[in-house]
């Protein structure tokens, strides 16, 4: 059984048949305390592995951080407190704890808020996120075979039904490298964070793809991590549509075997 998995009892009900006991996995769910040098900066739940790759894809997507050399050290606390392991700390370059820190503080306040739509947050996220350097639209032959290769990153989700993925494909159509989490945008979180730290920002041409809609804040992490082409299985929103065409983000929704749509 996989780290990210644990058995628990159910009993599987089928019409017309008796209630059968079973052992069903389930995708593990903890909670991950971030650290800023030592004071408490976020708590997120996810499923634990590749904590040091959503770590620092948060603070990229946060814009705490724009790179690798930002960087000094991310590491598991050795705490007697927290034995399962589910404290991360980071130590930034001097200067950047006390600079930037802000910027996670109000970021949250705009999650958490609801005034702020339409164009007023798609400008918002524009300055935080700007426009790409350079316009990127997979061959609608490659956009094909993406749910093959999101299936490849998706190790563990036929034995649960309860992970998301997030994969980066190269324009080449390969596979770069995948992850899963409970929530979706820990994955993309996962993705990024370990590109960055492999000092691979930009990726260049490629498609993030992922197992879920499209929403803005999906739209804004691929953007951060400069990745030109963003794909998913749902559907997206009207702001994600309109900070991918503001920001020359090709944005791929309704993402199926044989079909796909493009919304910019």
């Amino acid at each position: 059984m996989s780290p990210l998995l644990v058995r628990r009892p159910a009993w599987r009900h089928h019409k017309g048949s008796a209630p059968v006991e079973s052992e069903e996995a389930v995708v593990v769910e903890e909670p991950l305390e971030l650290r800023l040098e030592g004071q408490t900066l976020t708590v997120t739940l996810r499923t634990p592995g590749h904590d040091l790759d959503l770590a620092a894809g948060f603070l990229l997507s946060e814009g705490v951080i724009d790179g690798a050399d930002d960087l000094v050290a991310l590491a598991h606390v050795d705490d007697p407190a927290d034995p399962r392991g589910n404290t991360v700390d980071v130590v930034l370059a001097p200067g950047l704890a006390i600079t930037r820190r802000g910027k996670v503080d109000r970021a949250f306040f705009a999650t958490s808020a609801c005034g702020i739509c339409g164009s007023a947050s798609v400008e918002r996220a524009l300055r935080a996120a700007p426009p790409l350097p350079a316009r990127y639209q997979p061959d609608p032959d490659l956009v094909y075979t993406l749910p093959a290769r999101l299936a490849e990153a998706q190790a563990h989700f036929a034995d649960s039904g309860g992970l998301h993925a997030a994969a980066l494909v190269n324009a080449a159509g390969a596979l770069v490298l995948g992850r899963e989490d409970i929530g979706r945008h820990n994955a993309v979180d996962k993705v990024c964070g370990a590109l960055l730290r492999a000092d691979a920002l930009p990726p260049g041409p490629s498609t993030l793809v992922v197992s879920s809609r499209l929403s803005q804040e999906l739209v804004t992490k691929a953007l951060m991590a400069g990745i030109p082409a963003l794909a998913g299985v749902g559907a997206p929103s009207s702001l994600a549509i309109e900070l991918a065409q503001a920001a020359g983000l090709c944005l791929i929704g309704f993402l199926r075997e044989g079909r796909f749509n493009v919304y910019a």
